[in-house]
């Protein structure tokens, strides 16, 4: 089974650049390393075969609510149209599906803003 985390993590991290972080856990220093994207396994399940059925949050830090939602949206866009059909060298992606859209969700640092989104992602490990 691929890790989905680090899958998604190293596939977001090329396409996004180097002025943003993407990772799977904060850190107290999270407001000198923004926009930062955090991936987050959440869930899912198998067909009992080769197909895993990924459920990943992904949360976007940033300094403001626009900034947070911009880089949110260019997410779901990088997922719902270059993710769907590509491969890593371990893996390979599927269906890719919006299951809650970016959204503003709490966060207790008011400094920050967070946009946080869930999306289903279908993959199988290469051959």
């Amino acid at each position: 089974m691929p890790d989905i985390e680090l899958e998604l993590i190293g596939w977001l991290q090329a396409r996004l650049g180097s002025e943003v972080v993407v990772r799977d856990e904060t850190d107290n220093n999270l407001q000198n390393e923004l926009p930062t994207v955090q991936v987050e396994g959440v869930g899912g399940d198998d067909d009992g075969i080769r197909l895993d059925r990924f459920l990943v949050d992904l949360n976007v830090f940033a300094a403001t609510r626009a900034d947070a939602l911009t880089l949110a949206g260019q997410i779901k866009a990088l997922l719902l149209h270059q993710l769907r059909g590509s491969a890593t060298v371990t893996a390979v992606f599927g269906r890719v599906r919006t299951v809650s859209l970016p959204a503003a969700r709490p966060y207790e640092n008011t400094a920050l803003r967070r946009v946080g989104a869930t999306y289903e992602i279908f993959c199988h490990p290469v051959s």
